[in-house]
């Protein structure tokens, strides 16, 4: 069992961080990256230089997109709204806790009560003074009742937070929690003044909003008053949408953008060989699949969605559509590096012969697939791939074509049956409350299992890595075996940017340097 000193973290050297954990993170973040990857990382050491206009190329923008980090759901967004924003705990490219607007944390209650110390003498754009009241507000914007923000059920173990303090605060939960300051680093949790309601882009981070046209565009200018000195190299930042995979390769390679997201697997050999470009990978925990809804049919019937599971040929989708830039994957969510991992669990085959036993028994006609390239880079041609895998085990699937724009909005968790993707989460408790908990904002597959729920409670609750490891292990289980999630590979993050771009560092479970690269690269022109 851990002690109490052991769950508390009081600065950068003493945050949580379980030992197998950050063995693991460390490898894949040196041995996934790529040549150019690593030349990038050493040039973190130069020294930065100040001035210029960043301008980045990013697929996942919609004309929906807002300001509210609870409403964040694709890239654009995502790295857009961290120009405004601080988060209290960061992750670095080794999945490591680092203080960010809370300078330390401390467990109390066998990690059922958290004490946060709150940063002195930040101010927002606006120029008021950050206190804990600010962290109060904006950590109960997605608590409420009638909250739709995509962390919800990440925050609903907090049965309280207070200002304990003008900069302190103290969170309650429902249970023990050892996790909870990784929760606190989830891009969604921005600190916004007290009163925000997080339509006006004011927050506390490097850069200042001066226009955003949704699906479109930002720009933003740097914040004169930022509390970090080592971070916001760059004048201003324009934050351009360009959802098509092509595009990007070409607006990067004629020196139209500095920096591009989401390449195509396929064109990764070509931008190599280009000397203005470098490429960023990383092999991590994101993954690309094919979600099910268990609330409609016919996806209520699991021997359909276990036809479906053998139906698809993942050895021939992770030739093609990712070119070796990624592994097969196995319809759970935690990636092989995580300590919780469940290696043991036979993989699903590629099996025609189960897959129509199972479908014959379903007693179902032609499946429908929604696919669009904005779920994933060559999301059509595996669906295509799935299509014709699945056609020898007598399953006709008919494919669907959505737009890019209004994906997010009008086919992932709205059709029964659609492409999708995740980015890693830094732990097996947060990966599986965002995405598969009932009550879930996200749960893209609406699978409720009561005795799922409960379990998750249970390994979160406990502090015995031990004793943990068996009930993370029969919670992926349960997805595998019952769940509505195809998940036939995990991804290498694949990011480009121009050699004048200095200073990048590849990030494990996100792009675009977690999505902080505007804060974190300066431009050597």
């Amino acid at each position: 069992m851990r002690t109490l000193k052991e769950l508390s973290a009081g600065s950068t050297s003493r945050s949580i961080d379980r030992r197998d954990f950050m063995r693991g993170a460390a490898a894949i973040g040196v041995a996934g990256a790529t040549t150019n990857a690593i030349l990038s990382q050493k040039a973190f050491a130069q020294t930065p230089k100040r001035g210029g206009n960043l301008i980045l190329g990013l697929n996942g923008a919609s004309s929906t997109d807002s300001l509210d980090p609870g409403s964040w759901a694709s890239t654009h967004i995502q790295v857009f709204g961290h120009q405004l924003y601080n988060l209290l705990i960061e992750t670095d490219d080794k999945v490591k806790l680092v203080p960010s607007l809370a300078e330390s944390w401390e467990a109390k209650t066998g990690a059922a009560e958290w004490v946060l110390k709150i940063r002195k003498g930040v101010t927002f754009h606006n120029g008021k003074e950050l206190t804990a009241a600010d962290v109060v507000h904006s950590l109960n914007h997605h608590r409420g009742k009638d909250s739709k923000s995509g962390a919800k059920a990440l925050v609903s173990p907090i049965t309280d937070v207070k200002a304990s303090d003008k900069h302190e605060v103290t969170i309650t939960l429902d249970g023990a929690n050892a996790d909870l300051p990784y929760l606190l680093s989830v891009y969604q949790l921005c600190i916004g003044p007290e009163g925000s309601s997080f339509d006006d882009g004011i927050g506390t981070g490097p850069f200042i909003l001066d226009t955003f046209q949704p699906g479109v565009r930002g720009f933003t200018k740097r914040n004169p008053n930022y509390w970090r000195s080592d971070r916001a190299f760059v004048d201003t930042v324009e934050t351009i949408a360009i959802n098509d995979a092509t595009a990007r390769h070409n607006a990067l390679v004629s020196g139209s953008v500095h920096l591009v997201n989401r390449l195509d697997p396929k064109a990764v050999s070509l931008l190599q060989a280009n000397k203005s470009v470098q490429v960023f990978e990383i092999s991590g925990s994101s993954h690309y699949c094919f979600a099910m809804r268990c609330d409609a049919p016919p996806f209520d019937n699991n021997d359909l969605r276990i036809a479906l599971k053998h139906a698809i040929d993942r050895e021939a989708i992770v030739k093609t559509i990712l070119a070796g830039h990624g592994k097969v994957a196995n319809d759970h969510p935690i990636a092989s590096f995580n300590p919780f991992h469940a290696a043991d669990i036979p993989q699903t085959p590629y099996d025609p012969d189960k897959a129509k036993f199972y479908f014959k028994r379903a007693d179902q006609g032609p499946i429908g697939l929604v696919v669009s390239d904005a779920a994933f880079v060559g999301a059509v041609d595996a669906a295509q791939i799935f299509q014709a895998s699945a056609a020898k085990a007598g399953i006709a699937i008919e494919l669907q074509r959505a737009p890019a724009d209004g994906y997010w909005e009008t086919v992932w968790r709205k059709k029964p049956f659609c492409a999708t993707y995740w980015s890693g989460r830094p732990t097996a408790d947060l990966m599986l409350s965002i995405a598969y908990k009932s009550d879930a904002s996200w749960n893209e597959t609406a699978w409720k299992r009561p005795a799922f729920d409960k379990l998750l409670v249970a390994a979160r609750a406990e502090l015995d890595d031990a004793k943990r490891k068996p009930m993370y292990r029969e919670l992926q289980m349960m997805i595998h075996e019952d769940g509505g999630v195809i998940i036939p590979m995990f991804n290498n993050t694949l990011d480009a940017g121009s050699v004048k771009v200095k200073g990048y560092v590849s990030d494990p479970m996100l792009q675009i340097s977690g999505y902080r690269a505007p804060e974190k690269v300066w431009l050597d022109v």
